[in-house]
């Protein structure tokens, strides 16, 4: 098995994660947007519990998207810096289909449906939209990734046909909505983490789908609008 370094900053939390040589090793940040100062630290930290040099990775994986601009930025940067450096390949993984790996993990041993429910992980994109997707309980993608305001028809096709199962820091704008639907279940305080891109880097590393390192970009999905600055004076 490749040992992967997986990182993960497409949200207000960031993690990072080693995995391979039969272990998986998981670190995360308990505070909001503090990946610029803590990505590297925390890698880092388990390149050396691990007792590893940077060298003996096979591949760095980052958190493709969507998500936070910013965060999207801070990882792409850090693991394209790392894949450089020591000439190593890098994968991307989409951050919903890695939030449904999770979501399915935690769902399943709280819950024997786990194998016929679908599984929609959302991020907040701000104001009253959300991004999101949906995959079945095989992880295979059967709705496009779109950014979307929620209302009370959102997911009616999923709903009617079985258990949708919501996770995600976007899930809050429609649980007043769809929460006294007995197909919508939610699991509240989901957050994406590294330690679930582990099993789909593994899968793009084994099947070589690699990412050109110079021209790679992260998914953004909207684009990106900069707030008029706050400070008096600068208009």
């Amino acid at each position: 098995m490749a040992i992967i370094l997986n990182i993960e900053t497409a949200t207000q939390f960031c993690s990072v994660a080693l995995s391979g040589a039969g272990e998986l090793l998981v670190k995360e940040g308990n505070e909001k947007n503090t990946h610029s100062q803590l990505v590297t630290l925390m890698i880092n930290d388990l390149l050396t519990k691990s007792e590893l040099k940077p060298s003996s990775i096979d591949a760095v994986a980052v958190s493709m998207g969507p998500g936070s601009y910013t965060g999207l930025r801070i990882g792409v940067s850090v693991a394209k810096g790392l894949c450089y450096a020591l000439d190593k390949p890098l994968l991307a993984i989409s951050t919903l289909q890695a939030m449904a790996v999770g979501m399915k993990e935690i769902f399943h041993m709280e819950n024997d449906q786990a194998t016929q429910a679908f599984f929609c992980p959302m991020i907040d994109a701000r104001r009253m939209e959300v991004y999101s997707a949906v995959f079945s309980s095989t992880n295979q993608q059967v709705r496009e990734i779109k950014a979307e305001i929620i209302d009370q028809t959102s997911f009616a096709g999923e709903i009617t046909k079985g258990l949708v199962v919501f996770g995600g820091d976007g899930a809050a704008k429609c649980k007043t909505l769809l929460a006294n639907n007995p197909n919508a279940f939610f699991l509240d305080g989901f957050h994406p983490s590294a330690q679930y891109m582990a099993a789909l880097a593994e899968e793009k590393f084994v099947s070589r789908k690699f990412e050109n390192v110079a021209y790679f970009e992260p998914f953004y999905l909207k684009d990106f609008i900069a707030a008029l600055p706050r400070v008096k004076g600068l208009q």
